[in-house]
């Protein structure tokens, strides 16, 4: 246990380093003169913009409105992916016709699908869930398939010496052994979901951060924007946090099948 302390406190140090180095060194670089004046703008007025944005209103309007598309689109893709996974991954056939479509799909720039959407849903909220649930698609639907592929065959005979249906071993069997690519999944999904909401606003919006962000980048005004950009980071990084943390609780039945798994 001490041991375990110790490396999680020199872990702690390290990043805590870490991040005053990078402040330092961002600090040296806006005062070097290097760059256009207000380019890199000191943390200070940065702080300072992130104190008055918490308390506008008319930021707080944008914030919901992002997200509430991040989490939309986060959990329409994820569900998708889960059912399309599992269909993938279990279904052999299906797997070998369909799965490298979406493979090559999922290395598409997702900003391609942008015009289509917009056609489809208009240049509101719905192009932007859109958008986000696309992206968020893709990784969840493949991590499941790789995951069904990977999994124990001996989950899947006692499966078959219960004569469980369809759905009783989906949620019995499949699921519970798949926390780890689901996990990997719902990570990557959300990450990717933000972008995608994000980069929709930024295209085409006239509500979300991404819009706020390019308004304060069409006012020169830097520090706003690192402040909108700073919450954006802060809310994917808490998104993924809390993920992991849910992730980390599943019931008994979930933790033995992952443990006889690895």
């Amino acid at each position: 246990m001490a041991v375990a302390n110790e490396m999680i406190s020199r872990v702690t140090l390290y990043r805590v380093s870490a991040a005053l180095f990078l402040l330092a060194l961002w600090e040296a670089a806006g005062a070097s003169g290097l760059f256009f004046k207000g380019v890199l703008p000191s943390t200070w007025f940065i702080g300072k913009s992130l104190i008055r944005l918490s308390g506008d209103p008319v930021f707080w309007g944008h914030f919901s409105v992002t997200l509430f598309e991040i989490l939309a689109g986060f959990g329409i893709g994820s569900l998708v992916g889960v059912i399309v996974g599992l269909a993938l991954g279990m279904n052999r056939y299906s797997g070998q016709i369909f799965e490298p479509v979406i493979e090559y799909l999922a290395a598409t720039p997702k900003v391609v699908f942008l015009p289509i959407l917009l056609i489809l849903f208009g240049i509101g909220v719905g192009s932007k869930i859109s958008l986000a649930a696309l992206s968020c698609f893709f990784p969840m639907t493949l991590s499941l398939a790789a995951g069904v592929r990977g999994m124990n065959p001996m989950f899947l005979r006692v499966g078959q010496t219960l004569n469980l249906s369809l759905m009783q071993r989906v949620r019995m069997i499949y699921l519970p052994a798949l926390v780890p690519p689901i996990s990997t999944g719902l990570r990557l999904g959300f990450g990717i979901a933000t972008v995608g909401a994000l980069l929709s606003e930024i295209k085409l919006s006239n509500k979300g951060l991404g819009h706020a962000a390019m308004q304060a980048y069409a006012r020169f005004d830097i520090p706003t924007m690192m402040a909108i950009l700073i919450v954006i980071f802060a809310l994917a990084g808490l998104g993924n946090m809390l993920i992991g943390s849910i992730i980390r609780l599943p019931g008994p039945n979930t933790r033995r099948l992952t443990k006889d798994r690895t």
